[in-house]
């Protein structure tokens, strides 16, 4: 199935610290211009002063992420479900989020689930540091679809095993005029906004979308499905 996937995340960085040489396997096994998002170690992501974990931020940066090469595409920070926004804590966290990590550029991404992050404060610390906001699809965390970065990542989290492709044909069809809309650069209409008085600059941006978690057995067939429909 790699072979009809473009992009996967992944998951085993978030339990436990990775060798160079796990990295470096995944970026051989993969085609040319397949990209991993990875995510962040809890360590990092699940405390309750998120400035404080610096020292476990550059141990994971350190472990062998670049060995991934240009297949390293976003870096995912989850944080912890209970975790709540704080503006300073989360500022300073943003602050220690490097830019670059020996002469390759990186991308960051930031998952919440707590109500208060439906801050405008949230948005606008994002957009100074040009970090992405996870646009999450569950019935549980605050679906945020602010664009603060040159980049959008979605986590979708609503498919059924029962439906063959994950989704429903018309629901994949919204789902690839989603991702049109935002590759071209604008905002789809119906999704939700905190800051909504701000406008995002409208720029081209590379699209990350992942179905995760809900009918995961048909999310491979999902993402082909979606895959089909934008190459159409």
């Amino acid at each position: 199935m790699v072979g009809h996937l473009t992009s996967i995340e992944i998951n085993a960085t978030f339990y436990r610290l990775q060798t160079a040489a796990s990295f470096r396997k995944w970026a051989d096994a993969v085609p040319d211009g397949f990209v991993f998002s990875v995510k962040a170690p809890r360590l990092v992501t699940h405390r309750r002063v998120l400035a404080e974990s610096l020292t476990a931020m550059q141990r994971f940066l350190q472990s062998g992420v670049l060995e991934l090469g240009d297949r390293l595409g976003p870096i995912l920070w989850q944080l912890a479900a209970t975790k709540q926004f704080e503006e300073a804590d989360f500022g300073n966290f943003l602050e220690r989020l490097p830019q670059w990590l020996d002469g390759q550029p990186l991308r960051h991404v930031v998952e919440v689930s707590h109500e208060s992050f439906r801050d405008p404060a949230f948005i606008r610390l994002l957009r100074d540091f040009g970090v992405a906001a996870a646009y999450l699809e569950n019935d549980a965390s605050p679906a945020i679809a602010d664009l603060t970065a040159d980049f959008v990542y979605a986590r979708l989290q609503k498919g059924k095993d029962t439906i063959e492709t994950g989704y429903s044909p018309r629901d994949l069809d919204a789902l690839a005029e989603r991702a049109r809309i935002w590759a071209a650069g604008g905002e789809p209409d119906d999704l939700p906004h905190v800051d909504a008085a701000h406008k995002a600059a409208r720029q081209p941006r590379d699209v990350f979308i992942y179905f995760i978690r809900e009918g995961k057995l048909r999310a491979p067939a999902a993402a082909a499905e979606l895959i089909e429909r934008l190459e159409a």
